[in-house]
C-alpha cells in the first residue's frame, strides 16, 4: 500500500465518526491567515481554530503571490473576511539557498528560467514586514488589519513582527 491508500484509509474512518454536519462557506471569525506551506505549522493547534473559522492560504514561504492575492481578494469580496494574519516561521526551507544560484540551476535543468520568484530570503522578520506590506500596498487587498507573526516551529510560539 502506498501512502496515499493509507490516507483513504483514514478518511474512511473519519467518515463514519464525522457525521453529517453543514458549516457556512463564509469563515465564522471572518479571518484569513497567508502561511507557508512548511508541515510542521498546526495552525488550528496553535490558534486554536475549529473547522469553519478562517480560511488557510498556504504557499511555500507564505509569501505575497499573485494567487495568494487572488485567494484574498475572493475571501474579502465573497466570503466577508475582514482580518489577515501573515504567519511565516523559524527554520524555513526558503533561508537555505540562494534565489540566483537556484534559478541558474533551474534555467540549466530546463532550458528556461522560470516565470516565478522562488522567495529565498535571509531575514524572517524582514521577510514578514515586506509579505505584510506588499498586502497593504495592493489595490486587491483589504488592508484594514493586516498583521504579521513568526511561529517557532521548535516551541509553538508565536511573536508579532511590529515593522520593517
Amino acid at each position: 500500500m502506498s501512502v496515499i491508500d493509507d490516507l483513504l484509509a483514514h478518511n474512511h474512518r473519519y467518515v463514519t465518526q464525522h457525521g453529517h454536519r453543514v458549516l457556512p462557506t463564509a469563515p465564522r471569525l471572518r479571518l484569513a491567515v497567508l502561511t507557508c506551506m512548511d508541515s510542521r505549522l498546526d495552525l488550528f493547534g496553535a490558534l486554536g481554530l475549529e473547522l469553519g473559522e478562517a480560511h488557510l492560504i498556504r504557499n511555500a514561504g507564505g509569501l505575497a503571490t499573485d494567487d495568494s492575492i487572488r485567494s484574498l481578494l475572493l475571501s474579502q469580496r465573497l466570503l466577508g473576511t475582514a482580518s489577515v494574519m501573515v504567519i511565516h516561521h523559524t527554520r524555513c526551507g526558503l533561508e537555505t539557498f540562494d534565489e540566483d544560484e537556484l534559478q541558474g540551476e533551474l534555467t540549466t535543468t530546463f532550458g528556461e528560467r522560470p516565470p516565478f520568484r522562488l522567495g529565498a530570503y535571509r531575514d524572517v522578520d524582514l521577510d514578514v514586514a515586506q509579505t505584510v506590506a506588499n498586502l497593504k500596498a495592493s489595490p486587491f487587498v483589504d488592508d484594514t488589519e493586516i498583521r504579521g507573526f513568526v511561529f517557532d516551529v521548535d516551541d509553538g510560539d508565536l511573536r508579532e513582527v511590529l515593522g520593517p
